[in-house]
């Protein structure tokens, strides 16, 4: 639950956009499903879509991963432990498990920050 997690604020701080419904500039932190928002956001913090798991296009690169069971990732310029995946591959995981890709707003922070969490779309609406 994000309330619970000290990298993000309480669900109701949370702006959920879209194409569109974008992002003010007040926002500062959001969740989306749309896929090419999410790919937008990767492209700006030079992120590239990434599993740690076992799945069908590859064996696990990492021992334990400690997400929730979420399996996706991203790589990092200077930070790649996780195996590189398409986006195919991780859009589809990412819808087929229901998550929501919560971020900061690029907007609002210079450079843009690459922080992020993938949730289950659930826990956003309680």
């Amino acid at each position: 639950m994000l309330n619970n997690d000290p990298l993000m604020p309480a669900h109701r701080q949370v702006r959920h956009v879209t194409r569109e419904e974008p992002a003010s500039e007040t926002d500062t932190i959001l969740a989306t499903r749309d896929h090419a928002l999410i790919r937008e956001w990767a492209a700006l913090v030079d992120a590239k879509p990434a599993t740690g798991e076992c799945t069908e296009s590859g064996p696990a690169t990492v021992l334990k991963v400690n997400d929730g069971g979420a399996g996706l990732r991203f790589n990092f310029p200077g930070a790649a432990p996780f195996r590189l995946i398409s986006w195919t591959e991780w859009l589809d995981h990412f819808n087929r498990h229901d998550l929501t890709f919560v971020y900061d707003n690029p907007r609002t922070t210079h450079p843009p920050s690459a922080r992020y969490r993938l949730v289950r779309s659930q826990e956003l609406e309680r």
